[in-house]
C-alpha cells in the first residue's frame, strides 16, 4: 500500500505543478469548471478523490495530454 501512496501524492503533485504552469490560482480553475476554490484545494491535498469527469476537464484546462499525470503510476515518486 505504501507504494500506491507514494503515486497518489505524486499524481497530486504533478496535478498542481500542471495548474501553476498553465498560470492559473485554485479559484480560476474553480470558476472554469463549475466548482469552488475549496474543491480544488481537496483535490490537489488528496482530502477529496478525483472523479474522472473532473480529471478530464482539469487536463484539458491545464493544456497537458492524460499521459502526462499517468507518469505518476509509471515512474519512481521523487
Amino acid at each position: 500500500m505504501k507504494y500506491h501512496r507514494k503515486q497518489h501524492k505524486n499524481f497530486l503533485k504533478l496535478l498542481k505543478e500542471a495548474r501553476l504552469e498553465a498560470g492559473l490560482s485554485q479559484t480560476e480553475v474553480a470558476d472554469s469548471i463549475g466548482r469552488c476554490q475549496s474543491f480544488v484545494s481537496r483535490i490537489e491535498s488528496g482530502e477529496l478523490r478525483l472523479k474522472l469527469e473532473d480529471f478530464l476537464k482539469l487536463y484539458q484546462l491545464y493544456g497537458k495530454p492524460a499521459t502526462h499525470f499517468f507518469r505518476a503510476f509509471t515512474e519512481e515518486a521523487e
